[in-house]
């Protein structure tokens, strides 16, 4: 009688197979940033900034399900003074 030897294959199962890659490019020379990070840069809340979105002094562009806000708009908010409180 012959031995028969059984190969097992090394194959990813579905659930183990790596997470698509992300570019990571430094935050100065993107073009739009999520609101997350945007309310980290800005060291206000993701509430605040929504506020700010919607009395329109942020601008934003959406890609599907996603707000972005345009860096240049960031840096121009930034650079003014705001002494009026955001929520009044």
């Amino acid at each position: 009688m012959e031995e028969v030897h059984v190969v097992e294959r090394n194959r990813p199962n579905v659930t183990e197979r790596k997470p698509p890659g992300r570019a990571t490019i430094p935050t100065e020379d993107r073009l739009f940033v999520g609101r997350s990070e945007a309310a980290q840069m800005l060291s206000i809340s993701c509430r605040a900034l929504d506020y700010l979105i919607g009395k329109k002094q942020l601008n934003t562009r959406r890609i599907g399900t996603r707000v972005l806000i345009p860096m240049a708009d960031l840096l121009h908010f930034s650079r003014s003074d705001h002494p009026a409180r955001l929520v009044a």
